[in-house]
């Protein structure tokens, strides 16, 4: 069903026209009986005289009310004040601009939805800093504070450069560079400790004596971690299968070995860097 036919009620009393230059020509004929129950821009709006249309003939004439939408975006927002199923958001490019109009015509039913959409794991997962960005645009705390974990998975100095942060302040960014090198700072910090005595490598490390130093897999270990840590300041990478086999094959022949048996200290190093603050 084609957006022309969605919006075509033979009882409608409004017609919304989108008059965006990259809109196709389609009229929306809606009800303005739903348009003030979502939104009290509208509300406001219905008490002041409207133009009425002309193309529609023996029957009385239908106010008609220029919109500065697309009609896609337009469409989508209707969808979403409007009994029926929401329509599918495919980008967040499409998102954000339907999260605009929402906010602007202070829809706030499709802005909730919207809000619930912008952190699902098909955009913040894969665009942790533009689900941030845009978070931050629209003053969504609570999905800025989401968002914000996710982006430690990246590095946001490297990310491509996105429209979404031309519209944020200066404030907001600098929130998210300062968590991500406050977590940094201090994961890095938990790495300087020597491990306890029973993680040891009797080949590289020990003697009938003692140990003398820590196995060359954990010196190998703090030097990569701390690399990682200050570009991605998460325990994603560090403790993954390819990294911890890159550590023990660049310590000695038992180093591997030695690694294997100190899980319940990387575990326990696990949790502490996990555990520190995650979000802005």
């Amino acid at each position: 069903m084609t957006l022309t036919t969605l919006f075509a009620f033979d009882d409608a009393d409004l017609v919304l026209r989108p008059t965006s230059p990259d809109s196709d020509a389609v009229d929306f004929h809606v009800h303005r009986c739903i348009l003030a129950a979502s939104s009290p821009f509208f509300r406001q709006m219905f008490t002041l005289p409207q133009a009425l249309s002309e193309e529609i003939v023996d029957e009385p004439p239908i106010p008609v009310i220029e919109m500065s939408e697309t009609g896609s975006t337009l469409g989508a927002l209707l969808q979403f004040i409007y009994p029926m199923v929401d329509p599918w958001i495919e980008t967040l490019d499409e998102l954000t601009l339907v999260l605009d109009a929402a906010t602007k015509y202070d829809m706030t039913v499709a802005r909730e939805t919207l809000r619930k959409l912008l952190i699902a794991p098909r955009f913040v997962a894969k665009w942790p800093t533009r689900v941030y960005a845009i978070a931050s645009r629209f003053e969504l705390e609570e999905e800025a504070k989401i968002a914000s974990r996710y982006t430690l998975t990246v590095n946001v100095l490297d990310c491509p450069l996105s429209e979404d942060l031309k519209y944020i302040t200066a404030y907001s960014y600098h929130r998210l560079l300062d968590l991500h090198r406050s977590r940094a700072k201090a994961a890095q910090e938990l790495l300087l400790s020597m491990p306890p005595d029973n993680v040891k490598c009797m080949l590289c490390n020990g003697t009938h004596y003692g140990i003398l130093l820590a196995p060359k897999w954990w010196q190998h270990f703090q030097a990569k971690a701390r690399e990682e840590l200050s570009l991605r300041p998460t325990t994603e990478i560090i403790f993954s299968m390819p990294f911890l086999a890159q550590v023990a094959s660049a310590g000695c022949d038992r180093c591997a070995g030695s690694l294997l048996n100190s899980h319940v200290f990387l575990e326990e190093l696990r949790k502490k860097i996990d555990d520190l603050p995650a979000t802005i």
